[in-house]
């Protein structure tokens, strides 16, 4: 240690401000928070797909949930191709040598793009305010949201793997670790004043709140970006050489053993966290009688809830905890969490309903997280990097997320139709019985989960051996 920063002072600021030392002589701590903010209009227009505008759909423009699901899951099926991005970014080639800021740059237009056109999209999509074709709603709604999605992939990836860039190797992970926090950051306050703005609803202050944010995610973006990336001039011979293949690594990777389980687990636990992300804030309104700004506080609990996950993972890191019997836990805090939302409605409260969904939160951040630490700490050989097996976890984990958000909505209209119409009996003919379907469906998929998890959970000589090593991932090494 030298002696400035064995001075009594510089060590008390380092406990008190725990991402001080993320900065280097080539990243100081103004351009790191500046650079911070992508993650900021990211977490801004998260809320916004999965918080917000579901519940205005199906409770304020009457919109069903099948359709409402659909388009939520539009975005997020997209997601998979986040590692090909990430890919494309290390071996983009240009005159000026910049890799990262083109695709930054573009995903911010995409994202500012598919939120301006968003609220006509969905006021065209809504029963009264069609005009034209009965499919240029649905049309012009999954466009804004295939827009929104592909920026706001496009934007993250890009931007992660420029901070990555900066960084040194020792400050790396605690800069990941920072922008981590950030999108949580972004997420919560974005919640609470969207959640603010429209306490007072109407279709003219929607589309004032979603073009707002449109136009403040692109500043962020741009003040983001700025001078981040250093020009450095390539040579014709340099652009023109070849490039590595993508499938060469993924076939190195699919070779790695327990690839396959651990992917499985990761798309059946997901299925069973993510399914009611389109229908939490709709059952908050319709089956609680809810306002808009107080199932738009859901995001923000639920975003509170994973940060606490992710600290009560890297307790459990620190200490060499095996990360499939992690995972484990995560999915038995579901198996808590999903009854504590049930027995909200019948008995009428909302501090059981808000308690379930910090629950959640806590319990999918948790088994997010360890999947991943057990996906980060795979065997790997040949072209196999970290960022392939962190895409494949993604590929996994978004393709399962977008595929339940479409299977709840879908769930929860079909079985709502029989309830009310009696197929089901006088007791089920309420709007509660398609919402309770879902989560009991999720409930059976959590325990599916832990059946295919169980034989890597046993296995506690990989995970160990692992983290003794220099390969050992903390919470700081965290991508979102």
């Amino acid at each position: 240690m030298s002696e400035k920063q064995s001075h009594p002072l510089t060590r008390i600021t380092m406990r008190m401000l725990p991402f001080s030392d993320a900065v280097s002589a080539d990243l100081t701590f103004g351009q790191l928070l500046r650079l911070s903010l992508f993650q900021i209009s990211v977490g801004m227009a998260t809320v916004m797909l999965l918080g917000t505008l579901n519940r205005v759909m199906i409770v304020e423009l009457s919109v069903p949930a099948m359709i409402v699901a659909c388009m939520i899951a539009l975005p997020v099926l997209i997601a998979p191709f986040r590692a090909l991005l990430g890919f494309r970014s290390d071996t983009y080639r240009s005159a000026i040598g910049w890799k990262r800021i083109p695709y930054l740059w573009f995903g911010s237009i995409w994202q500012m793009g598919g939120l301006a056109i968003m609220p006509f999209a969905l006021l065209s999509l809504s029963n009264a305010q069609i005009v034209g074709p009965t499919w240029a709603g649905e049309v012009l709604a999954a466009i804004a949201f295939l827009m929104t999605g592909l920026g706001l992939h496009m934007t993250q990836t890009a931007g992660l793997a420029l901070a990555a860039d900066r960084a040194t190797h020792e400050t790396r992970p605690r800069v990941v670790a920072l922008l981590y926090v950030m999108f949580l950051v972004g997420m919560g306050i974005s919640a609470i004043v969207v959640g603010w703005l429209l306490r007072d609803f109407s279709n003219l202050l929607l589309i004032r709140v979603i073009q707002g944010a449109a136009v403040v995610g692109m500043v962020l973006n741009i003040i983001a970006l700025w001078k981040q990336e250093k020009v450095r001039p390539m040579s014709k011979e340099e652009r023109e050489a070849p490039r590595p293949l993508f499938r060469d690594a993924w076939s190195d990777f699919i070779k790695g053993g327990q690839a396959g389980r651990l992917l499985a687990v990761v798309f059946i636990g997901t299925m069973a966290f993510n399914m009611q992300d389109v229908l939490l804030e709709p059952y908050g309104g319709q089956v609680l009688g809810l306002s808009v700004s107080a199932t738009t506080l859901l995001t923000a609990v639920w975003a509170g809830g994973a940060l606490l996950g992710f600290a009560y993972a890297a307790r459990l890191l620190f200490k060499k905890i095996n990360p499939y019997r992690m995972a484990g836990k995560g999915l038995m805090i579901g198996l808590i969490a999903f009854p504590v939302v049930i027995f909200a409605a019948p008995m009428e409260s909302t501090t059981l309903f808000f308690a379930g969904a910090g629950l959640i939160g806590f319990g999918g951040g948790l088994f997010a997280i360890s999947t991943l630490t057990s996906a980060m700490t795979m065997p790997a050989e040949g072209f196999v990097g970290r960022g392939l097996a962190l895409g494949a976890w993604g590929a996994s984990q978004a393709t399962a997320a977008g595929l339940s958000i479409a299977l709840g909505g879908t769930l929860r209209d079909w079985v709502d139709s029989l309830a009310i119409r009696g197929t089901l009996g006088e007791a089920l003919a309420t709007p509660t019985t398609g919402y309770s379907f879902v989560y009991h469906s999720e409930i059976v998929l959590l325990f599916v989960a832990l059946v295919v998890l169980g034989p890597l959970a046993r296995n506690n000589r990989h995970a160990s051996s692992n983290q003794r090593g220099s390969a050992r991932i903390g919470l700081a090494d965290f991508p979102t």
